[in-house]
Order: structure tokens, then C-alpha cells, then sequence
């Protein structure tokens, strides 16, 4: 049974390119994936809505992630060595993916994960109503609907 990651190192040079599941219907998840779109260094994050298919897939693979209403990044998806981070080590991963100046925002891993994660999780509590909800998943726009895989 794989187990959360909590190194928030993030090797983008596999031959399979990372992939961040999030709830598809929150306003605040569906901004983050746009401006994610934006920042990617790399251009190869895909994208998958916990609400999809794909989700299904790597929640089957690692049954502790099925009452998991959270961020989900998820390196090497498919492959035996692949590896899950959700909550705080997720967003982690995802600051550590982009690079650049958000890699400052990887000094939080030395935060104890419990902390980070209550704090995430009280964030998560109140999203929706900051940041409403869509009755369905987006449609990513045409020139990234590649990265997505459901």
C-alpha cells in the first residue's frame, strides 16, 4: 500500500509526466488549476478532477485516498513507483514542480504535516463558501484541454 508522501522534492524529469487531481466543482480548485496552467515551467502537468475517471483509476490503486476530498498530485501515475501527496505535501509538491520563486513556498514543509494539514483542512471547510461551487466541471479551453485527462 503506497503511503503519503512527505519529501517535497518533485522530480519532473520522468518519462511520466505528473498529474494533480482536485475537486472539480470548487470555485478556488478551479482557479488554482488555471493559474497553475499560467506558471508551468514545463508545460506537461495534466489535470484530472476527483470527480472523473482518472481519479477513480489512482483512488483504486491506493484504497486510503477514497474518503480523501482533497488535492491529490500524483508522480509516475500508472507506473509501479507511483507515488501520491495530497493536503499540504500535495500543494507542496505542486510549489516544488513549478519552480521558480514558488519553491520558496517548500520552507513550509518543515512545518509538522499534522499542523499543515489542520490548516489546510480548516481552508478546505470554508471554500466553497468563499469561492462557490459550479454544478459541473469546467471546460478547460482549447489550447490546454490536452492536460486534462478526463
Amino acid at each position: 500500500m503506497s503511503e503519503t508522501t512527505t519529501d517535497v522534492k518533485t522530480d519532473v524529469k520522468t518519462d511520466v509526466a505528473p498529474a494533480l487531481l482536485y475537486d472539480g466543482i470548487c470555485g478556488f480548485c478551479n482557479g488554482a488549476v488555471q493559474t497553475i496552467l499560467k506558471l508551468d515551467p514545463h508545460g506537461d502537468l495534466r489535470f484530472a478532477a476527483l470527480q472523473g475517471e482518472f481519479a477513480e483509476g489512482v483512488i483504486e490503486r491506493h484504497p486510503f485516498l477514497a474518503d480523501v476530498d482533497s488535492v491529490v498530485f500524483v508522480e509516475r501515475p500508472g507506473r509501479p513507483d507511483e507515488k501520491v501527496s495530497v493536503k499540504s505535501d500535495a500543494a507542496l509538491r505542486v510549489a516544488g514542480y513549478l519552480g521558480g520563486p514558488w519553491r520558496v513556498l517548500r520552507v513550509a514543509g518543515v512545518v509538522p504535516a499534522a499542523l499543515r494539514d489542520a490548516l489546510y483542512d480548516g481552508f478546505a471547510r470554508v471554500r466553497y463558501r468563499i469561492f462557490g461551487t459550479h454544478d459541473t466541471c469546467p471546460i478547460p479551453a482549447p489550447d490546454v484541454r490536452a492536460r486534462f485527462l478526463d
